[in-house]
């Protein structure tokens, strides 16, 4: 199934909706979808590597206009929409925390999770809530989800070919990696302050 999965999204990056899923997966992954837009640019860009750049620009747009609902939830509809959100995510018990050092230490808090697996919604969420300033909140999110989506670019560009023999020659593997990544960034966000 994993195989057939694979092979559908390489075969799917050809097509003219490709970059427009991209779009969609990294928008919502900002404000409250869990799956990291890295699962379609990967294969993606290694199934058209001269995209590259264009795939990371895509997801990099998107991913900072996802942002920004993210943080209009955290703002506006946090006690609803926004406080379900992060108990979905198990951070509900450490909020305040988090906003405290949003207070000291705001723009490292967005530059360091904006790059980590840590699920990006809980940074835009939380900036909202604390109120962080809205255009430092963008420059902070155009600087690294930039730079986490254009190196991910630069690597699969570079060595696009040697990795897409090793990611079809140890599928499983590969996946199970990225899911343990994806599970790292989740227990990091909910045990880190």
């Amino acid at each position: 199934m994993l195989r057939k999965l694979y092979d559908w999204v390489i075969a799917y990056s050809s097509k003219p909706s490709a970059p427009w899923a991209l779009g969609i997966v990294a928008f919502a992954e900002s404000s409250i979808f869990p799956v990291p837009p890295d699962v379609l640019q990967v294969p993606m860009t290694l199934a058209r590597p001269e995209k590259a750049w264009q795939y990371a620009l895509i997801a990099t747009i998107c991913s900072v206009l996802g942002g920004l609902v993210g943080y209009a939830i955290g703002a506006l509809l946090y006690d609803s929409l926004g406080l379900w959100l992060i108990n979905l995510y198990g951070y509900g018990q450490k909020v305040e925390v988090f906003r405290e050092a949003y207070a000291h230490y705001g723009h490292w808090v967005i530059l360091l999770k904006g790059l980590t697996p840590i699920p990006y919604k809980l940074v835009t969420i939380t900036s909202g809530f604390a109120n962080y300033n809205l255009f430092w909140f963008i420059v902070l999110s155009v600087i690294t989800r930039g730079l986490r989506f254009f190196i991910l670019a630069a690597i699969l560009h570079r060595y696009g070919p040697a990795a897409r023999t090793f990611i079809e020659k140890r599928l499983g593997l590969v996946t199970l990696g990225m899911l343990a990544i994806v599970i790292l960034g989740f227990v990091v966000a909910i045990y880190a302050f």
